[in-house]
């Protein structure tokens, strides 16, 4: 499904394409090629100090439970994922790997390289959706993940499903309009209270 963006000026047409839905096609597997494709976009994204404080855990058809398992680490609110061919869990090293010192820049690293991810998966006919909404305490313990690394986000990967699959309160916000702050809002020039636009 296509759902461009209604912008005030004219973007690049993947930025305008790229968008999160919700309604998954469970019964559409990604191509092996097509996920590493996603996860090598991820890993070209530009870093702090080029730290790539990334770690991406896969869940997909190759392990079904780790998949389930990654599935039943999502909040009620995200049941919608489960139906995602593919789960990422994306994570941030909190600390610099050259002097060991705490690296407040690698959560916006790590959300750079989702969204390279996310254009690729555009790029390829897919969608990436990052949640916030996951059991952090969970998925650490169930996929070992180190202490000096953080879980930042569960993204579903897939191709479009049916929108009559979802709950009705998420199929309205599914087929509405894409809408956004304004310049205005968000852009200043010089100081905070003055608008660029």
């Amino acid at each position: 499904m296509e759902k461009p963006a209604v912008t005030d000026y004219v973007l690049a047409p993947i930025i305008d394409r790229r968008w999160s839905p919700r309604a998954y096609d469970p019964d559409r597997p990604i191509a092996d090629t097509d996920l590493t494709t996603c996860l090598e976009a991820a890993r070209w994204a530009p870093s702090c100090f080029n730290e790539q404080p990334w770690r991406f855990l896969v869940f997909d058809r190759h392990d079904p439970e780790a998949l389930a398992q990654a599935r039943d680490c999502l909040a009620e609110g995200n049941a919608w994922a489960k139906r995602a061919p593919v789960l990422i869990l994306s994570t941030a090293k909190a600390v610099f790997t050259h002097n060991r010192k705490p690296n407040r820049h690698a959560a916006h690293d790590v959300g750079a390289a989702a969204v390279s991810l996310a254009l690729q998966a555009t790029a390829l006919g897919m969608f990436a959706h990052q949640m916030a909404g996951f059991d952090v305490v969970k998925a650490r313990t169930a996929f070992a993940i180190p202490d000096d690394y953080e879980p930042m986000a569960m993204i579903a990967l897939g191709y479009y499903g049916k929108v009559e699959d979802l709950p009705e309160p998420q199929r309205a916000s599914e087929v509405g309009q894409r809408s956004r702050r304004s310049l205005s809002e968000i852009a200043f020039c010089g100081r905070w209270d003055n608008p660029l636009v």
